[in-house]
């Protein structure tokens, strides 16, 4: 399936301010120079923020990230759970279409989408609150025909009763998740034929549907009020009510690690406050710069490769401790691309580049 940006797209994006500090958290779980690791969380929050994954939410976090656009896009084009058009504001409707659920009735579902809702995929009702999808095995074969409501399931269903859910959502209603049958799970429909004891001594929901009907947010995105725990693996917990863990038996001291080298002694280079009479040079062109890390270097008083090329190994680290990423200046060679472009010489990464390639690869 082709999936594409839709063709009517928002000026801008921003993370309010609870989302940024939470994304902002998220990245530091991956080493330096890994950050990237972070693009699904991170694109996941700007769509729950939005209800859908606009352009320039892709391209805001391309640039936290150091990413090229085409990068961000790959991965928000490939993965189905990133919607790349508007969905309804109250709920968007993922009816499972695969064997199982396609044999119990999942075509009664989808024409009573057809009905309730728009008649094709992705288009949004009449008001704007509601859309849906048909999307491939969601895991709850056992209970078919069944569709994903929000962050809940909801199994056993008749296109009678699914026509009643569609009711409740427009209505305001959060409809109870589950089984639509009275199942507690994924029992036979006919009742239990083993563990009978357990029919009598379960609660009246299971423990997912439970906590839906608790705090009755099916279809509530996160909007980061939630309160989450942002870098518990810093031990930063931003749950200050969180209940303290029990302390651990005594172990043995482990051998005491060997000091870590001293920093690298930092020299500042030459800069310049602006660029020269012939405009700054390109440094796109250099393998690993992009263009957020070109405004960074800007910023610091670099604007042509023949700066770049003079830097020493102390002066590399005073620019090293000023960049986002440490050691990016070695990795990718910038001293010794930039010789060659200060000389008037191409590199292979430059031809590319000049040819309309990305700055990354």
């Amino acid at each position: 399936m082709l999936r594409r940006l839709h063709k009517e797209q928002p000026e801008s994006f921003a993370f309010t301010p609870a989302n940024q500090a939470w994304a902002e958290a998220q990245i530091t779980k991956f080493p330096e120079g890994r950050q990237a690791s972070a693009i699904i969380p991170l694109l996941w929050r700007a769509q729950e923020q939005e209800g859908w994954l606009t352009r320039p939410a892709i391209e805001h976090v391309a640039e936290m990230l150091d990413m090229a656009y085409i990068r961000a896009l790959e991965v928000a084009s490939f993965y189905f759970m990133f919607q790349l058009q508007p969905v309804g504001s109250i709920a968007h409707i993922q009816i499972c279409g695969t064997t199982s659920c396609m044999i119990c009735g999942a075509e009664d579902l989808v024409a009573v989408c057809r009905e309730k809702i728009a008649p094709k995929p992705h288009e949004l009702s009449a008001d704007g609150t509601m859309s849906w999808e048909e999307v491939e095995c969601l895991g709850a074969c056992a209970n078919a025909p069944m569709a994903q409501i929000g962050k809940d399931y909801y199994e056993d269903l008749t296109a009678a009763r699914f026509s009643e859910i569609l009711d409740e959502l427009a209505a305001g209603n959060v409809p109870t998740p589950g089984s639509q049958i009275g199942r507690f799970a994924a029992e036979p429909a006919t009742g239990l034929t083993s563990l009978k004891e357990f029919e009598s001594g379960h609660t009246r929901f299971n423990a997912s549907v439970q906590l839906a009907t608790d705090i009755g947010d099916t279809i509530k995105r996160i909007d980061g009020t939630e309160v989450p725990l942002l870098a518990p693996w810093q031990g930063k917990a931003a749950n200050s009510s969180a209940k303290p863990k029990p302390a651990k038996p005594a172990q043995t001291p482990k051998p005491a690690k060997a000091a870590k080298p001293e920093p690298a002694a930092e020299t500042a280079p030459e800069t310049l406050s602006a660029a020269r009479a012939g405009g700054a040079d390109d440094l796109k062109l250099l393998k690993g710069v992009g263009p957020k890390l070109e405004q960074t270097l800007n910023e610091l008083g670099f604007y042509h490769f023949d700066q770049i090329a003079a830097w020493t190994d102390t002066q590399v680290a005073w620019v090293d401790t000023r960049l986002k990423f440490k050691g990016r200046i070695e990795r990718d060679g910038w001293i010794e691309q930039a010789a060659i472009l200060a000389a008037g010489g191409e590199t292979e990464f430059s031809k590319r580049a000049e040819k309309g390639t990305k700055h990354k690869e």
